[in-house]
């Protein structure tokens, strides 16, 4: 079996780490699989995809496709963006077209909106295409209406949540084969032991006090991720508390409009009064060390998040994880048990939250022992490759009887 993975971007974020973690997982249950890597863009993705026994190409996106997307400026500027990115597409597309003849695959899975679209487009007609969708398609005027229009020529699509798979059949219909295969981690990586990393150091402050309560936000800096309600809430706590706080990321993606800036948070931290108390490491590569080095880890994102990685990553490291309760993200966790939750984007409530966390030590143990648990059972990493094996083989034509079975019992 011969599998091309096609991905826009080449930095890391949640959807590339997730995406490594499913070429990490089929590798080890098919060494004798080839798998190929087809990247938009060149960056830290090549490197640890070929480091897992990947093939990659590096495609470059040409300026005006690596640009174009949904994020802001409304619907008239989306179309000129699309007209002014059409005849560079065009010949990207062709490009790609080219690439995968050549490759010969038996199966195409692509991981982004934008290869969605491309490898719908240009998959070898023996090569079906399945669309792995890790963000909700309705919010998206613009991949809205293409998904809808090419759904017809995916084979299957796969959302990372049953909130994302359910917007999936709202947008495409019945008649697009759609599943639900939750993310996964390395929970070997992920863990409560291991290396932590300097914080502090990294955000240019001072060693924290003994006894400080550390509390981080780790993300990508998208408009909605919340980093802005993570702030508020951190502004309304007691004085007295002995906490320090951490932004941790930094901005991966080119599309126009869709990023925060460092320094437009500190100015935020500063008008409100705590940029004393607030540090931006900018991204981290090691975001497990990152998670170990908190006591809290806070997940504020304003939107219904697809799935919400960091809060698997966070509970398998046997932190407290408080989490945005929509979305792909309140089917993660079991609140009170296991995490904490806030209503999106209701920095009073998430600061109730936070206090309470950072008043009462033996609930952070609590909510971190079982946080593990919740991860190790539902989370692991080889339940990747017995969901999608049986779905490519028949897929490709290679199924028997018992994988589809299991796909079946899947949808």
């Amino acid at each position: 079996m011969r599998v091309v993975y096609l991905n826009p971007c080449g930095p890391i974020g949640g959807a590339e780490m997730s995406l490594l973690d499913v070429l990490a997982s089929l590798r080890a249950a098919e060494p004798t699989w080839q798998f190929w890597l087809v990247l938009g863009e060149d960056g830290p993705l090549a490197g640890q995809a070929k480091a897992a026994g990947v093939n990659v190409i590096v495609a470059p996106f040409p300026h005006a496709l690596a640009r174009l997307g949904d994020s802001g400026g409304g619907p008239l500027r989306t179309l000129w963006s699309c007209l002014k990115a059409a005849a560079q597409t065009i010949r990207y597309a062709r490009h790609l077209g080219r690439t995968l003849a050549e490759l010969q695959p038996d199966i195409v899975h692509t991981n982004g909106f934008k290869m969605h679209v491309l490898g719908a487009w240009q998959h070898p007609k023996n090569a079906p295409v399945i669309w792995h969708v890790r963000d909700y398609v309705s919010t998206r005027p613009l991949m809205k209406w293409l998904l809808r229009l090419y759904s017809s020529r995916a084979a299957a699509a796969i959302g990372n949540s049953q909130s994302v798979a359910n917007d999936i059949r709202k947008v495409c219909g019945p008649r697009l084969q759609t599943l639900c295969i939750y993310n996964a981690i390395d929970l070997n990586r992920y863990s409560p032991l291991g290396e932590k990393i300097d914080l502090d150091s990294l955000a240019g402050l001072k060693p924290a006090p003994e006894g400080t309560v550390r509390i981080g936000l780790l993300a990508t800096l998208a408009h909605w991720k919340g980093h802005a309600v993570f702030l508020k809430a951190l502004a309304r706590l007691p004085k007295e508390l002995p906490y320090r706080a951490y932004v941790i990321g930094g901005p991966i993606y080119q599309t126009e409009n869709s990023q925060r800036t460092i320094w437009d948070l500190r100015e935020l931290a500063a008008q409100l009064g705590i940029a004393d108390r607030v540090g931006f490491t900018g991204y981290v590569a090691a975001a497990d060390r990152a998670i170990r080095t908190l006591d809290i880890l806070v997940h504020a994102s304003t939107q219904p998040e697809p799935f919400g990685r960091v809060i698997a990553e966070g509970m398998a490291c046997g932190r407290a994880v408080i989490s945005s309760a929509a979305g792909g993200a309140a089917e993660l966790i079991a609140e009170g048990e296991d995490a904490l939750a806030h209503p999106p984007g209701d920095h009073q409530a998430l600061a109730a939250r936070i206090a309470d966390l950072v008043r009462d030590p033996e609930l952070r143990a609590r909510l971190g022992r079982a946080g593990r648990i919740t991860a190790e059972r539902r989370f692991e990493r080889s339940r990747l490759a017995a969901q999608l094996i049986p779905l490519y083989q028949r897929l490709a034509g290679h199924s028997a009887p018992q994988a589809q079975a299991h796909v079946a019992a899947t949808l």
